[in-house]
């Protein structure tokens, strides 16, 4: 299988009615993300710090979990109680999210400046502990921007699956963005964004949509 066997299963996935719906709610949802209020931001930051080397589903429960606190909770509690909700990390974790509340303003203020969203990314890599490049372009797509592409373990799986890439050691920048630009290709001749195509391949790995 090679890339366009994946973008023919790929538009037989957009055609389905019932994955389109959720697909474009999501989408819908994240456009809306930067107006809200800064907690609501924060939750996002806190996700995204969370889902690394650590499941999405896992990630999103804490957040629930903790709600409001996050705001609150210094670096010992926070330990405590990420400890208690099973995260892999929770001493490094509770550190990175107090160290980002700590620079809220100022990620808001860079976040909602016109900047291209590419350089947007590699601020945040560069100014917020625990994010990388994949943490970084999910935060970006979850506020809202469109152009980067979030390749985690699953999409790695299905890219695999067809042929599209080969096996390798670690995920570089350098072969990060090479692989961004193939995704790029591929929602350009699908015809949607690099944040849409990320949700159709998510659910061609797992069946479900998450964030």
């Amino acid at each position: 299988m090679v890339l366009e066997d994946l973008a023919r299963d790929l538009k037989k996935l957009m055609a389905r009615e019932d994955v389109r719906r959720v697909v474009e709610s999501r989408i819908r949802s994240f456009r809306e993300a930067l107006s809200r209020p800064a907690e609501n931001v924060f939750r996002e930051i806190v996700f995204c710090i969370l889902a690394a080397n650590f499941t999405a589903s896992g990630s999103i429960r804490i957040v629930e979990e903790l709600g409001d606190r996050l705001m609150s909770l210094g670096v010992e509690e926070l330990a405590k109680e990420l400890r208690r909700l099973g995260h892999r990390f929770p001493e490094a974790r509770a550190r990175y999210i107090v160290e980002a509340r700590m620079k809220l303003p100022m990620i808001l203020e860079v976040l909602r400046s016109s900047r291209d969203e590419h350089e947007l990314r590699d601020w945040l890599v560069e100014n917020i502990n625990g994010l990388g490049m994949k943490e970084a372009s999910h935060l970006l797509r979850n506020l809202g921007y469109q152009d980067v592409a979030i390749i985690d373990f699953h999409v790695l799986r299905v890219l695999r699956r067809y042929g599209v890439i080969g096996e390798f050691k670690s995920l570089t920048r350098k072969r990060y963005l090479e692989i961004e630009n193939i995704l790029r290709g591929l929602a350009r001749r699908l015809g949607i964004s690099l944040a849409e195509l990320d949700l159709y391949l998510w659910y061609m790995d797992t069946g479900k949509i998450l964030k």
